[in-house]
């Protein structure tokens, strides 16, 4: 592995987990310089393809949409269906008839960068009005005291991004190791002996931290995050490559070195957010407690 991708990699995760520690409004505001590099990165693939999308209107009501999802968290959903109204708004006026596709790839960079991200968002909130020590909501350990006594949000989210990132360097390791089954055309380097053994790492990091937290049901809901989040982040990374290949592009952008753009290393947290927060939020409180 480049010394390039390596170094890139571990800053990237430090100010990451700085981020998700701190929460509040420090986090919504880092992921809202993400998110709109991400989509920046979305709509130069857009319009590789000769389409014109609503970019500045997108990217305007996205980031409406991330600051509602940290003030009140119930309200964003309705605010989804706003933002896309007045993407076709402004479509309609604009000199040149926009087309399906026009219109379509707006209303997906809507949905796939900024939409399922925010339930990040809304997940690193929780419990976070309850415990905040800093100004903007923020929150800070000033003791340790045991996973028990830190924001629930906090918890949740750091365990499922380590398992995506145990899916993800497991995947990427073993795959080049004894990869030797192609998985998919769309992405040739990917393995089915990667794809498998990522997700088999994430779920063996989900069992750990559901015993961990105490999560009723243990070790079931444990597997099931795991599984939720394994194949959720393949997905999401093929998904991505899909978008690239059709564009005509190695990679997204050139951000980070070694990894490609924003796009590149935030494929596996798209699809994920929603299921994790459902997850957290519907299906562990119905279970009872053991």
């Amino acid at each position: 592995m480049p010394w390039s991708r390596i170094f890139s990699g571990i800053v990237a995760i430090v100010i990451a987990l700085v981020m998700f520690l701190l929460g509040g409004w420090y986090f919504t505001a880092f992921f809202g310089v993400i998110i709109y590099l991400g989509q920046l990165e979305y709509f130069e693939l857009v319009r590789a393809k000769g389409i014109a999308p609503a970019g500045k209107t997108t990217l305007v009501v996205t980031q409406i949409l991330l600051f509602i999802s940290n003030l009140n968290p119930s309200l964003a959903d309705a605010i989804f269906p706003v933002a896309g109204t007045l993407i076709c708004f402004y479509l309609l006026f604009q000199p040149k008839f926009a087309t399906i596709a026009d219109i379509s790839a707006s209303i997906m960079g809507l949905f796939y960068v900024g939409y399922l991200p925010s339930f990040w968002i809304r997940l690193r909130s929780l419990g976070q009005a309850d415990l905040s020590n800093l100004p903007l909501d923020g929150f800070w350990i000033l003791s340790w005291q045991g996973f028990e006594n830190l924001p629930q949000g906090l918890t949740h989210t750091l365990l499922a991004f380590v398992c995506m990132w145990a899916a993800d360097i497991g995947a990427y390791t073993v795959g080049r190791w004894i990869g030797r089954t192609r998985l998919s055309d769309i992405s040739p380097k990917k393995t089915v002996e990667g794809a498998v053994f990522g997700v088999s790492a994430s779920v063996a990091v989900a069992v750990i931290g559901s015993w961990y937290l105490d999560w009723s049901g243990w070790p079931i809901t444990g597997v099931i995050f795991g599984l939720l989040i394994g194949i959720a982040s393949l997905l999401g990374d093929l998904t991505e490559s899909m978008m690239k290949r059709d564009a005509g592009v190695k990679d997204s952008g050139q951000l980070i070195p070694g990894h490609g753009g924003i796009l590149d290393r935030a494929d596996s947290y798209v699809f994920t957010a929603p299921l994790v927060y459902y997850f957290v939020t519907l299906v562990l409180p119905l279970l009872p407690k053991t």
